[in-house]
């Protein structure tokens, strides 16, 4: 059984490898998701490229984003035959690319396919097959659309719904916006977990503080955190002592830092680059003074010609300058 009770969002250009990597040092269980990565292109793309990851990401789920249900299948085959421990449906994101692709958040307005996709996906993998979507679409968003979609998706024999608490502004607002405009209406998840308790539901959408956390997550499977947990990851290891393992002892961000340019020096070696390796602990001191003088060293610093893992533990004195 997969520990849902804090996960993190499938984002794409943030969710990466190496990001992950970072996140499971923060915390031990949070449930981490790939970034979402299409059908199409494992079709006929770069499979270790796009699927590899370390092992220690475990648990890991992987995000795929399409509509053809035998493409899907085939997707969903390689990333369980990968190890992943759970494959998801990208239902839920509302971005002018991926609706000419004709999959996220416009899906939804086709449950029966949505369905299909995911028959077809449970069929050929033995791990878990869930959905992420939004409570509804442009001016179909009441409850009875919502039930709608989530019953007929069910009757495929998924059972695991991970449900952004905004509907999706297909036409007119960017991703970013969509973020952001639509009212969070947390009560729409809810009452489908009230009157359907046998659905695993996880909420999603802003949700930033542990204190939020702490009065949602009784009412939910579990909560799912996106950007917030990007930026400000060290979040993670406190909702992990928090609300998974109380006797769990917090990581120092030092020693963090220090494994982390472990795994770097170990990646470069297999050709990966470093600034797109650093990016990703940029948040790890967000609150700290000097936090501003140690992202610009890592940003410099990593970007001269031969820089290596060094720049991580070197960066630490401006901390040291700060004190």
């Amino acid at each position: 059984m997969i520990d849902r009770r804090i996960s993190v969002a499938p984002m794409m250009d943030y969710t990466d490898r190496h990001c992950r990597y970072l996140l499971r040092l923060v915390s031990p269980g949070a449930l981490l998701y790939t970034e979402m990565v299409t059908a199409q292109a494992l079709a006929h793309g770069d499979v270790e490229r796009l699927l590899g990851f370390d092992p220690s990401e475990h648990p890991v789920a992987l995000q795929l984003g399409g509509s053809d249900p035998a493409l899907l299948a085939r997707a969903a085959r390689l990333g369980a035959d990968r190890g992943y421990d759970e494959i998801n449906l990208n239902v839920g994101c509302p971005s002018d690319r991926v609706q000419s692709g004709r999959f996220g958040a416009c899906l939804m307005a086709e449950p029966a396919l949505v369905a299909d996709c995911v028959r077809a996906m449970r069929e050929a993998v033995d791990v878990p097959v869930t959905v992420k979507c939004r409570i509804g679409i442009d001016d179909q968003d009441d409850y009875a659309f919502f039930e709608r979609f989530i019953a007929t998706v069910r009757e495929a024999g998924v059972d695991t719904f991970i449900v952004h608490a905004r509907k999706a502004h297909l036409q007119g607002l960017s991703p970013k916006e969509n973020r952001e405009v639509p009212p969070l209406r947390y009560e729409v998840p809810l009452r489908l977990k009230q009157e359907h308790p046998g659905l695993t539901v996880i909420l999603n959408g802003g949700l930033k503080l542990l204190e939020q956390v702490r009065e949602w997550l009784p009412q939910f499977d579990g909560v799912m955190l996106g950007r917030q947990a990007y930026h400000e990851p060290y979040l993670l290891a406190e909702l992990h002592r928090a609300f998974v393992d109380p006797g769990w002892p917090l990581p120092s961000r030092e020693a963090i830092v220090e494994q982390y340019a472990r795994y770097v020096e170990r990646m470069l070696q297999g050709g990966h680059r470093l600034p797109l390796m650093l990016r990703h602990i940029h948040g790890l001191y967000t609150g700290f003074p000097g936090t501003r003088s140690w992202r610009r060293f890592l940003g410099e610093q990593g970007a001269r010609k031969g820089a290596g893992a060094d720049v991580l533990r070197q960066s630490l004195r401006v901390f040291e300058r700060a004190a």
